[in-house]
């Protein structure tokens, strides 16, 4: 007798659909017949992994066959240090996505309600309808969040609040101000977690450095990963910072060596490379600055961004996307769950990688 598995997943897994990532290089060149692709889609890195971390990983490969360490401590040690917090404020996780799981997993039920912004990134849906809690989706104001809005709709059974700063697909970043003020206005029985992914990138006055409040705010947590900057995307290594008291509770439910061991020593090592992200951050200002210029001279609207990657106005984002797919590249497009049709997402990359994608992106609106 067959038996409908779907009608036995709980309803929130019902409502979802897969998370789709950007499309591998491999993937399109066997599916498009192209060479020499290149993937400005996912936000990676395009200097890489530090050469610190490549010869420190060079000397653990004889050591696959054992478990890491389930607590991380030589990386959760120097996070704290990084941080000047102690080492029960910092909870390592598989990606910083992982620690957005744990917090919602931990903490939100089907009787909560989840507060974030409209056009956030698509994982704040994901894990609220997981766990079965209601959306609660604030109209984004001029693509970013409406912190005056969020603090409004937020309900005698809101548990989370989701802020991403900068916001990714948009870019879009809040100040220092407009920020405390929201903590100061959110009881502390609602968590407050704030999604710092592209921290590093950011070069803003007024940007605020959250994982230096947590003394101030305990329902606050921060999120920040190793994927970009650091590039170490393939690694997947994120942590949170937030007080002892959360901490202890996502400790309750993370899985044993979410984090594996060559991530463990890369993170570890990447800490140490200092000149190695400031390269990274340095060849996205140019490539930001190669990405406006040309977008301006094509008379193109996009939006300011403090990430490393830019959404640009480009009237049909699916159909540029695929266009763009047979010359060889690969972007994003930012229709579907984040209501962004006209746009497309492009990461900056290499000086040649950006001069490739905007020359491709020429050709194909030059055939519209």
């Amino acid at each position: 007798m067959r038996c409908d598995f779907f009608q036995l997943a709980t309803t929130g897994v019902q409502g979802l659909q897969p998370y789709q990532p950007g499309k591998p290089i491999e993937e399109l060149e066997r599916e498009y017949g192209v060479t020499n692709a290149i993937k400005l889609a996912s936000n990676e890195n395009s200097l890489g992994a530090s050469p610190l971390v490549l010869q420190e990983l060079y000397k653990h490969l004889n050591n696959l066959a054992r478990y890491p360490d389930g607590n991380g401590f030589i990386l959760k040690h120097a996070l704290a240090q990084k941080h000047q917090v102690d080492m029960n404020c910092v909870t390592l996780g598989n990606g910083s996505n992982d620690l957005l799981e744990l917090i919602t997993r931990a903490f939100v039920t089907s009787a909560h309600s989840v507060v974030y912004s409209q056009h956030a990134f698509a994982v704040y849906p994901i894990v609220t309808q997981a766990v079965g809690a209601k959306h609660i989706v604030v109209p984004a104001k001029n693509y970013g969040h409406d912190l005056v809005a969020m603090q409004a709709a937020v309900r005698d059974d809101t548990r989370l609040i989701f802020i991403a700063n900068p916001n990714n697909p948009t870019g879009t970043w809040l100040e220092q101000a407009e920020l405390k003020n929201f903590l100061d206005a959110i009881p502390n029985n609602i968590l407050v977690l704030i999604d710092e992914a592209y921290f590093e990138y950011v070069d803003k006055p007024n940007y605020p450095d959250c994982s230096l409040w947590l003394n101030d705010y305990p329902n606050l947590i921060v999120t920040r990963t190793f994927s970009k900057a650091y590039g170490l995307a393939a690694l997947r290594v994120g942590y949170g910072l937030a007080h002892p008291d959360v901490t202890n509770v996502l400790n309750r439910v993370r899985q044993p060596f979410n984090v594996n061991q060559l991530g463990l020593i890369a993170a570890a090592t990447a800490l140490t490379d200092t000149d190695h992200v400031l390269q990274s951050v340095t060849l996205n200002r140019w490539g930001m600055q190669q990405m406006t210029q040309t977008f301006q001279q094509m008379g193109l609207e996009y939006l300011e961004s403090a990430g490393n990657f830019i959404c640009v106005d480009v009237e049909d984002g699916a159909k540029i996307y695929q266009a763009l797919l047979y010359e060889g590249v690969i972007v994003r497009p930012v229709g579907g769950g984040y209501e962004m049709p006209r746009h497309l997402r492009i990461t900056v990359g290499t000086e040649e990688e950006n001069f490739r994608c905007l020359r491709a992106l020429q050709t194909v609106l030059n055939k519209r």
